[in-house]
């Protein structure tokens, strides 16, 4: 493991440095000031052998023992590197501002063979759990957001689920409102899906809603626009900071990708390809208002789109509150 020794005493970087080649420390290095002494610890951080313990010498003329500790402390990325001070002075005053600073343990010289053996040792174990310690937390941080994904993603068509649409609307109304921007909102419905799993079966059934949800992500183009799986055959679109045309704009797309895959549908009475109905509301949430005004509006449009004969778009663009109440 790496040591530093921060003195400017050759004598001092001598002795220390045979005790601890003695001890198999093969990997010492020696500076006088601190800010050679932060240079080496970056540098080696930088080349992933980071210095794993500092000997820190109180009385060295050339850079303040208790600054350098209380400076190396002060960096996050060395706040877990032990620190142990060297000082001839071992008054409970001096040895007490040395913990404050930041040291974990000190040594009195002249420094003992048996004594600074047994202080590296300890200082050096201590690290080592410190790395582990820091490493499992790592491992559980990037579990965490795992499986935070995972909950927040449907299982067949890899999009965002009910719940994660839920959460990004009401996230979305909020910031938008506060914005005064508009948010849009479609609502999707794969028209006869009932009886297209009954003429293919449910497999082909689950390969038609990835292939459709491949349709809806090829069609926005942002990355605050969020595709979800509303539920069965039905899906949504949040399209942030987008008016009636946009998200109008954003649903001929999905015609026009649907249209290019001419995915067959056996049984369907209005073509004989896969065919998507969708209702598209736009408007600026305000106070008087919540999210469920706009999915509502959607709603209404997607069911205005089916009865007018489905593979269509109907929409409204909300300009008040008003309208939004409806």
């Amino acid at each position: 493991m790496k040591i530093l020794i921060v003195t400017d005493s050759a004598s001092t970087v001598a002795q220390l440095t045979v005790i601890l080649n003695g001890a198999n420390y093969m990997d010492v290095r020696a500076v006088i000031t601190l800010d050679e002494a932060m240079i080496a610890m970056k540098r080696a951080a930088l080349a992933d052998t980071p210095v794993d313990l500092v000997l820190i010498d109180l009385d060295n003329a050339a850079a303040d023992g208790l600054v350098a500790t209380l400076t190396i402390k002060s960096h996050r990325e060395f706040e877990d590197v032990p620190i142990i001070s060297i000082t001839a002075d071992d008054s409970a005053k001096v040895l007490d501002r040395a913990f404050a600073a930041g040291a974990s343990d000190y040594l009195v010289q002249p420094v003992g063979k048996t004594e600074l053996r047994a202080r590296v040792r300890s200082a050096l174990q201590l690290r080592r759990e410190m790395i582990k310690r820091m490493l499992r937390e790592r491992e559980l941080e990037r579990l965490a957001r795992k499986l935070e994904r995972m909950s927040n993603l449907d299982g067949l068509t890899g999009l965002a689920n009910r719940r994660c649409f839920d959460d990004t609307l009401v996230r979305e109304w909020v910031r938008n409102g506060r914005e005064d921007h508009p948010l849009g909102l479609l609502m999707i419905d794969i028209d006869h899906f009932k009886l297209y799993n009954d003429a293919l079966g449910h497999v082909d059934g689950d390969t038609c809603l990835r292939k459709v949800a491949d349709a809806l992500t090829q069609a926005t183009r942002r990355p605050a626009d969020l595709v979800a799986r509303y539920g069965g055959e039905e899906f949504a679109i949040i399209l942030p900071n987008t008016d009636f045309e946009g998200a109008q704009s954003v649903a001929d797309n999905i015609h026009d990708n649907l249209a290019s895959q001419n995915i067959r549908h056996p049984d369907s009475t209005v073509g004989g390809c896969v065919t998507v109905s969708i209702g598209v509301a736009s408007g600026v949430p305000t106070c008087g208002t919540t999210p469920e005004h706009l999915v509502h509006a959607a709603d209404r449009a997607l069911y205005q789109a089916k009865q007018s004969g489905r593979n269509r778009t109907e929409g409204v663009s909300l300009s008040g509150p008003d309208e939004l109440r409806q």
